[in-house]
């Protein structure tokens, strides 16, 4: 990712998204204004900075800024925890992960993953590829053994897997939107890691749909959902979804862990999966 530009870019999405209306400067409807949204100048004065300061910050040299200016920015653009966050990391980016090849998952994390029976979990690496997975996890979503490496990515299971797109049905279009938003908070995250924008491009290559939604340059990072799931061989599923960190394993975005409620028919649908489902887990690493 070209930090800089991505700067450029992203504050200029924030500031069209925001009229003088919105944050109580005057404004006539029969006026014209050629500028969408907020004007620089405006932006500038309700943050208290210089409009040159901000100029050269939405020009992409800000590395020099001060983290209180970018929270004064922040706070006039209405940005959400989230935004904010990718804000100061395009401006202050973290001098680490640098473009090195993915790690092996640890075998402990793997036997994790194994003793959780009635629990489908994947792990996930830097641009949201999967890196290990459980029987059932593969029994639920795909097989992911049989997909090579550089196409095992949530990004291609979402926009160009049809199988993936059938099975979450009216719910695919925000699961689409949700991802494309966690991926722009894993480029600041490695923004030394080439290989995460070399994926994003990747996928935008092949679908319009993610080029679009990368264009809009939404930023939210994943954590949990609901998901209701119309799975090819019993049907509807209804799983709840937690991402877990693993901050021992820096190089990994996480663990995504599925659950039924206990007792429930979607609980009885996993067990027989895990029955019955001729996919295999992930060899452990070594």
């Amino acid at each position: 990712m070209d930090r800089g530009a991505e700067l450029s870019e992203f504050l200029k999405s924030r500031r069209a998204r925001l009229g003088p209306q919105d944050v109580g400067l005057p404004y006539k409807s029969s006026g014209t204004r050629r500028v969408r949204g907020l004007r620089r100048e405006e932006l500038a004065l309700l943050a208290g900075v210089s409009v040159t300061h901000y100029v050269r910050l939405e020009q992409g040299r800000g590395r020099h800024v001060s983290a209180e200016v970018l929270d004064a920015i922040a706070d006039v653009l209405r940005l959400s925890g989230d935004e904010r966050q990718y804000l100061h990391a395009l401006a202050h980016p973290a001098r680490r992960c640098q473009d090195a090849a993915q790690v092996p998952v640890r075998p402990g994390l793997q036997r994790l993953l194994d003793s959780l029976v009635l629990t489908p979990a994947f792990v996930l690496g830097r641009h949201a590829n999967v890196v290990a997975w459980n029987k059932l996890g593969a029994a639920v979503f795909a097989d992911f053994a049989a997909i090579p490496d550089e196409r095992r990515t949530i990004a291609h299971l979402i926009f160009l897997d049809e199988a993936i797109r059938l099975m979450h049905g009216r719910h695919w279009a925000r699961l689409a939107q949700e991802h494309v938003a966690q991926l722009r908070v894993l480029a600041s995250r490695y923004l030394k890691n080439a290989r995460v924008m070399r994926h994003v491009e990747a996928v935008g290559k092949e679908s319009p749909e993610f080029r679009e939604l990368w264009q809009e340059h939404h930023v939210a990072a994943a954590t949990h959902r609901d998901y209701v799931l119309e799975h090819p061989i019993v049907g509807k599923l209804r799983l709840s979804a937690e991402l877990v960190s693993l901050p021992g394993d820096p190089d990994l975005q996480g663990m995504d862990l599925f659950a039924a409620e206990p007792g429930s028919e979607s609980e009885d649908k996993l067990r027989h999966l895990d029955a019955t489902t001729t996919r295999a887990a992930s060899a452990p690493a070594g």
